[in-house]
């Protein structure tokens, strides 16, 4: 059963949606960016029902300044209290539920990461985190080079170029900061996660052709192991990503919680 719900964050009202299930492990799923709680291409919304279906507790939110929720977006980087308040109501909805599994894509997994352990969540799937950007708005050096050799080992790229198909100027470029031999600096913002996330245990999802994967996975030095799927797609919407962004969360969970067998 699906219930639209609403709790207080600090004056303002914040809106969510929770699928109800028998299951004692339950998912909370955070937004990322300005993305409403149904998700790009509604993929969270059908991504909800199909695990509530298989007897897993789901719920979802806006943060204050998205979607339905009162008061003003100030970022990831201060969604921590929404979040926290979001897994206490989701604990009232749910009081058979022993424990919380958050999931979140882009800068809501780097939220997560940051925030879990005031919100009480157990143990989190982190998809694509996002790490900051690049100062020169290129990809990193890491996705130019798999770019070009994708391209190199294409005849018909090399056609291209020789009619003039190509920005010469920009692969230049490109290529340049590829083939750069200077030290990556340690990322501040992957560096705050992994302290975060001493001995919570998690589950990293990536992209593998998205660029905001690449540059976590160029950045990431923990030792985790990373799942990774064959896409492009930042929200996984590609065909078959659901089912297998789906199967993944469905082995989190089941790994928090070794007593839970969910359908399917």
């Amino acid at each position: 059963m699906r219930e639209l719900t609403a709790f207080p964050r600090d004056g303002d009202t914040l809106i969510g949606t929770f699928d109800d299930a028998p299951g004692t492990t339950g998912l909370l799923i955070v937004s990322g960016g300005n993305e409403l709680r149904c998700g790009a291409h509604r993929g969270m919304a059908l991504l909800a029902a199909d695990l509530a279906a298989a007897g897993i507790p789901v719920f979802r939110f806006d943060r204050r300044g998205i979607g339905d929720s009162d008061g003003a977006n100030r970022g990831y980087q201060n969604s921590g209290p929404d979040i926290a308040a979001a897994a206490r109501k989701f604990r009232t909805l749910a009081p058979h539920m022993k424990r919380v599994v958050g999931f979140g894509n882009c800068d809501a997994a780097t939220a997560l990461a940051l925030f879990h352990r005031d919100a009480g969540i157990d143990a989190l799937v982190l998809a694509n985190p996002w790490i900051g950007g690049e100062e020169d708005d290129m990809p990193p050096a890491s996705a130019i080079r798999s770019h070009y050799a994708q391209r190199l080992r294409d005849p018909r790229q090399w056609l291209r170029a020789l009619s003039g198909g190509m920005d010469i100027a920009k692969a230049i470029k490109g290529l340049r900061k590829a083939s750069s031999k200077s030290k990556q600096p340690t990322n501040p913002i992957a560096a705050q996660m992994a302290v975060a996330m001493v001995d919570t245990p998690r589950t990293i999802l990536l992209a593998q052709r998205d660029n905001t994967a690449i540059r976590f996975e160029h950045a990431w030095h923990e030792p985790d192991i990373v799942h990774r799927r064959d896409t492009d797609s930042h929200s996984f919407a590609r065909a078959g990503d659901g089912d297998w962004l789906r199967a993944q969360i469905l082995a989190a969970i089941g790994a928090a919680d070794p007593g839970t067998a969910p359908a399917r």
